[in-house]
């Protein structure tokens, strides 16, 4: 048997090319590992994780993480299954385990102790929800909001890329720590009822509208106080020039300035010093102790039905995984997006059930 695995080849101009004949990434097949070393796991991958930072990994040269080496594999998580256990891990891990591993966009992978963690379900749970509202998603939502964010009672909250992974648990936690008002940015009316329909936020606006900045003033009558922002650009702008007095900005990503050749920053930056605004960038990595905390939270949150969430699984396999980031960045999904290279009908028997 081999091993499958969507190589880095050639650094994006500035935007991804998915053809993997020409494009950013080619697809090379090794076999797979028959000796797993003592400190290893060798995992099958079934599920794998299309995150925005993916387009700063290629290229970012002063970030919080190395950029992936061409010729090395696509870096990313996964749900997968171990299939072998080293001799120094067997008290630990069981071949049929479900963990979340770092192992890249591969079919296969050798990974350490510090690269896989079990899966365990809680009440009300479901094992994707490990990469998505339980995982680092929901992890960066969560500091984001609660860290920085820090909405209180009477105030307006708006999100940003609120129908993604990341902005719908944003969204939902506001409202759980008592926000007034919440209000989502997405890219389509489908996105906005999902907002305010199922998730119960309080408006939504459809960037995408000829008029959305004026729908953006009308849903703020009370300025802003808190902005969590997954988008940058025009967006940032149009909510730095409604923000309150001592407002608290969250700068988690800038999906619409990853693919741009000349990213654009905002021109209402003034309002910085006239509002008092904090104005604070961060990274889930930032708050790793605190995490036991939070995801105990969010899965207490979860279980007692205030958080929901929604996954989007692109089909085809690992070939897929390409045109599914640049769908990522198209705003292709509603909620986490994954694509499943093996399905769990394949899967090993094992008494831990997706």
């Amino acid at each position: 048997m081999s091993n499958k695995q969507i190589i880095y080849t050639t650094a994006p101009s500035p935007a991804i090319n998915p053809s993997l004949t020409n494009g950013t990434f080619r697809v090379n097949t090794t076999p797979i590992p028959k000796d797993v070393p003592a400190d290893k796991l060798l995992v099958r991958v079934h599920y794998l994780s299309l995150d925005p930072a993916m387009r700063q990994w290629l290229t970012a040269k002063r970030s919080y993480i190395a950029p992936v080496e061409i010729g090395a594999v696509m870096r990313g998580q996964s749900i997968a299954q171990v299939i072998s256990v080293g001799s120094g891990l067997t008290s630990k891990y069981s071949a049929g385990d479900w963990v979340v591993a770092y192992s890249g966009w591969q079919q296969y992978a050798l990974v350490g102790a510090k690269e896989a963690d079990k899966v365990i379900v809680p009440p009300g749970g479901r094992p994707t929800d490990a990469m998505s509202v339980l995982g680092m998603t929901g992890l960066t939502a969560y500091f984001g909001m609660v860290e920085i964010g820090q909405p209180k009672k009477g105030d307006t909250v708006v999100v940003s890329g609120a129908a993604g992974a990341t902005g719908m648990v944003a969204g939902q936690i506001a409202k759980i720590k008592g926000a007034k008002r919440v209000v989502g940015l997405a890219g389509s009316k489908e996105k906005c009822d999902f907002l305010v329909k199922e998730l119960g936020f309080d408006a939504a606006v459809n960037y995408k509208d000829a008029d959305w900045r004026k729908q953006l003033k009308e849903a703020t009558p009370e300025y802003i106080d808190v902005y969590f922002d997954n988008t940058g650009g025009e967006i940032l702008d149009a909510c730095l020039a409604r923000a309150a007095k001592d407002s608290r900005f969250a700068i988690c990503g800038a999906i619409s300035q990853y693919n741009s050749a000349k990213p654009q920053g905002p021109a209402s930056f003034m309002n910085v010093i006239s509002q008092r605004i904090t104005l604070k960038g961060f990274i889930v990595f930032d708050f790793a102790k605190q995490y036991p905390t939070a995801l105990k939270e969010l899965g207490s949150w979860l279980a007692e039905g205030k958080l929901k969430r929604k996954e989007h699984i692109v089909p085809g396999g690992l070939e897929a995984a390409p045109q599914g980031l640049i769908d990522l960045y198209a705003g292709a999904n509603t909620g986490k997006m994954m694509v499943e290279v093996v399905p769990v009908s394949e899967a090993l028997p094992t008494k831990s059930k997706l």
